[in-house]
């Protein structure tokens, strides 16, 4: 396993921690609210979940481009 891997592996975490929690936490509120709310509470976890995985995606990226630290550059 080299640097990069090693680096990939703790974005991968807090995002699969994430959106575990934002699953269970939300589904728990779901099952206790009734009628409407259900399905506009349903629809947050799910958002959440995207943009984790999208900003995951994206900082992988940055991590096999070589910008391990990009706050260095401001």
């Amino acid at each position: 396993m080299n640097e990069h891997d090693r680096k990939k592996i703790a974005p991968i975490v807090i995002t699969i921690l994430a959106v575990l929690y934002y699953v269970l936490y939300f589904s728990v509120l779901i099952f206790l609210l009734p009628g409407v709310l259900k399905v506009i509470i349903g629809i947050v976890p799910l958002v959440f979940s995207g943009v984790m995985i999208y900003v995951c995606v994206q900082r992988i990226n940055e991590i096999d481009g070589g910008e391990e630290d990009d706050l260095g550059k401001y």
